[in-house]
C-alpha cells in the first residue's frame, strides 16, 4: 500500500468514527468536534469528500452553530472537478431539509442553478433532489422553484428554460400525487403559474394553460367563475387593453391564438364579451388591412365563438359581419373572386348572430323579422338591401354548384391517379390534393347549406352547432349530436391558410379535364385548421418586465 493511499484509509477510518460516535450519541449537540472533523475532512481527498457529503447534511440540524461553515463545505463539494464527489453532494443536499424545512427554498435555488449541467448523470441527481423536496413539502419547494420561472431584471434565460423544462416534464405529468391538499395545492399552483405569465413566449403560455386545464378545480364539473378565471388569464395575455396597430403582427397572432385557447371556456359559459368588444372596435373596422393568412384565421375564430355569444354582444358584432359578407359575396356579373373558406366562416357567424338578435336583419339584410321589440323597425323599406343581399346569395349559390361539379370530377381523377401512382412522393401528393378536394367539397355543401334559408322573407337562422365547419374532423352523423369546439388541429400538406382559396367567376364555368383540375386545387388547397393547432407551432415574444412586447424570445 503506498503513503498516499494509507492516507486515504485513515482518513475514512476517521471519517466513520467520527460518524459513529455522533450516531451512537444521546445528545449529538455535544459532539461538536466529531462535526467539525467531518466538515474538516471534507476538504481533503475524493473519498472523504463523497462520504462527508453523506454525513454533513445528516446531523446538520445538531449544530446551528457550525451551519454556515457545515454547508459552506457542502457547496464547496458540489463545484468540486469530481463528477462523484458532486453527484454524492446533490444526493445530500434534500436531507439538509428533512428537520430543517426553513431552508427548502435556499436548497431548491442551489438546485435550479446546477439544472444547467451538461453531464446526464449528474443533472439526473439534481432532478430526483428537487422532486425530493417537492414530495417533502410541495407548498414551499413549488414558490422557490416557480420563483425562477418567471422574469426579472435579473433572470438566467437558460436556467429558466431549463426550470420550465423540468416543470413540465417532471412536475406537471405527476400532480396527481404532488398536489395533496388537492384542491389547496391546485389553488396554490394556479396562483404561482399567474405570476410567472408576466413575459412568456406563447410555448410557453400554452404549456401553463394546458396544464391548468387539467387541474380538477377547472374540470368537467367546475363552476362558471372558474371557467371566467380562466378567460381573465387569456385576456390578460391578448394586450385587450393595448391601443391596436395593424403593422403589429405579433399582436394580431397573439390576439387570434389567445381567442382560439379560450373557445372551449366560451363554451363552457365564460363570458367572451371583452374579446368581442375589442374585435368589433379595433379589428373589424381594419380587417382589410390585416395580412391575408390572419384574416382567414380571425374569421375561423369568429365562426367558433358567434355560438356563445349574448344577444347584446350578438347586435354589435352582427353589422361587421353583414359588411363583411357584402364584401366576400360577389354580386351578379362582376367577375370579382370568391374566397369559399371566408364566405362558410361569414355565413355560419351569420346565422348564429342573427339566431340571437333575428329583428336586427331587418335594417342590415331587408327582413321581415317580427319580435315586438321597438328594434324591430318593420315601418322602414329595406327592400333594397334585401334584394342585394339575396342576389349576392344567388351568386354564391352558383359559383359553388358549379365549383362542386369541379371538385368531384377532380376526385375521379384523383382516384384515377392514385391507381396509377407507383411512388409513395406521388400516392402522398394525391391523398394531399384528395384530402383538399374532400375539404373544398364540405365548404360548398356548408355554404349551400346556409344560403338556402336565407332566401325566406322570415329565415329560419341556424342556432344549433349540428353543421361541422369544414376545417374540423368530420363528426359521426348521431343524432342530437353537437360538434365539438376544438383548438386548431393537424394542417393539410402544402397548406398555406387559405390565401390561395380563390375561384374566379368567370373562369368558373366552361373549363373541363385537366385545368379544371388544376384550378379547383388551386381553390382549395389553403382550406386547413387554423392557428398553431395543439402543437403550437407559433410563440409569441417575451411581454411584459421592461422588455417590450414582441421582444426577447421569438414570435407568433
Amino acid at each position: 500500500m503506498t503513503e498516499n493511499q494509507s492516507e486515504e484509509v485513515q482518513r475514512i477510518e476517521k471519517i466513520y468514527e467520527f460518524s459513529e460516535r455522533l450516531n451512537a450519541s444521546k445528545d449529538k449537540s455535544q459532539n461538536v468536534e466529531d462535526y467539525e472533523g467531518i466538515i474538516k475532512m471534507s476538504k481533503t481527498s475524493m473519498k472523504a469528500k463523497q462520504l462527508a457529503s453523506q454525513l454533513i447534511p445528516r446531523y446538520f440540524k445538531f449544530f446551528p452553530s457550525l451551519s454556515t461553515e457545515a454547508f459552506d463545505a457542502h457547496m464547496d463539494c458540489i463545484d468540486d472537478g469530481d463528477l462523484g464527489v458532486r453527484v454524492q453532494a446533490i444526493r445530500g443536499l434534500p436531507l439538509f431539509c428533512k428537520d430543517t424545512p426553513e431552508i427548502i427554498s435556499k436548497i431548491v435555488d442551489v438546485l435550479v442553478q446546477l439544472l444547467n449541467t451538461e453531464e446526464p448523470v449528474e443533472r439526473d441527481s439534481v432532478h430526483k433532489a428537487l422532486m425530493s423536496l417537492i414530495r417533502q413539502d410541495p407548498k414551499a419547494s413549488s414558490t422557490a422553484l416557480f420563483t425562477h420561472a418567471g422574469v426579472t431584471p435579473t433572470t438566467d434565460d437558460q436556467i429558466r428554460e431549463k426550470v420550465l423544462s423540468f416543470i413540465r416534464e417532471k412536475v406537471f405529468p405527476l400532480k396527481g400525487e404532488l398536489l395533496k391538499p388537492q384542491e389547496e395545492m391546485e389553488r396554490h399552483i394556479t396562483d404561482l403559474i399567474k405570476q410567472s405569465l408576466e413575459d412568456v413566449t406563447g410555448g410557453e403560455f400554452k404549456m401553463f394553460m394546458d396544464f391548468l386545464t387539467s387541474l380538477s378545480i377547472f374540470g368537467g364539473k367546475a363552476p362558471q367563475e372558474r371557467m371566467q378565471e380562466l378567460v381573465e388569464i387569456i385576456e390578460g395575455q391578448a394586450d385587450l387593453n393595448a391601443q391596436f396597430e395593424v403593422s403589429d403582427t405579433d399582436h394580431i397572432d397573439r390576439l387570434i391564438s389567445c381567442l382560439q385557447l379560450a373557445l372551449p371556456f366560451f363554451a363552457r359559459d365564460a363570458p367572451s364579451s371583452r374579446f368581442l368588444s375589442y374585435l368589433n372596435q379595433h379589428i373589424m373596422p381594419v380587417f382589410d388591412k390585416l395580412p391575408e393568412e390572419r384574416k382567414l384565421d380571425l374569421l375561423k375564430a369568429l365562426a367558433d365563438i358567434s355560438p356563445y355569444t349574448t344577444a347584446q354582444e350578438a347586435r354589435q358584432l352582427l353589422p361587421s359581419i353583414v359588411q363583411l359578407l357584402k364584401i366576400y359575396m360577389p354580386a351578379r356579373k362582376t367577375g370579382e373572386e370568391m374566397n369559399f373558406t371566408y364566405v362558410e366562416c361569414l355565413l355560419y357567424a351569420f346565422h348564429h348572430l342573427a339566431h340571437k338578435v333575428p329583428n336586427a336583419t331587418n335594417s342590415l339584410c331587408g327582413y321581415k323579422v317580427v319580435t315586438g321589440q321597438p328594434s324591430d323597425r318593420l315601418g322602414e323599406d329595406f327592400s333594397e338591401l334585401n334584394k342585394d343581399f339575396t342576389e349576392r346569395l344567388t351568386v354564391v349559390e352558383d359559383l359553388t354548384k358549379a365549383t362542386m361539379k369541379k371538385l368531384t370530377q377532380g376526385m375521379t381523377e384523383h382516384n384515377k391517379a392514385m391507381s396509377a401512382a407507383k411512388t409513395d412522393e406521388e400516392k402522398a401528393s394525391i391523398k394531399t390534393k384528395k384530402q383538399n378536394t374532400t375539404t373544398g367539397l364540405r365548404t360548398c355543401n356548408n355554404i349551400l347549406a346556409m344560403t338556402k334559408p336565407l332566401h325566406a322573407k322570415v329565415p329560419p337562422f341556424i342556432g344549433d352547432t349540428n353543421l361541422n365547419l369544414s376545417w374540423k374532423e368530420a363528426t359521426k352523423p348521431l343524432a342530437s349530436t353537437t360538434t365539438k369546439t376544438t383548438i386548431g388541429g393537424k394542417r393539410p400538406a402544402n397548406s398555406n391558410n387559405g390565401s390561395g382559396n380563390n375561384v374566379s367567376a368567370k373562369k368558373g364555368r366552361g373549363s373541363g379535364g385537366a385545368m379544371q383540375s388544376q384550378l379547383v386545387n388551386k381553390a382549395f388547397e389553403g382550406i386547413s385548421s387554423y392557428g398553431a393547432g395543439r402543437g403550437g407551432n407559433r410563440n409569441w415574444g417575451r411581454r411584459g418586465g421592461g422588455r417590450g412586447r414582441g421582444q426577447g424570445r421569438g414570435h407568433w
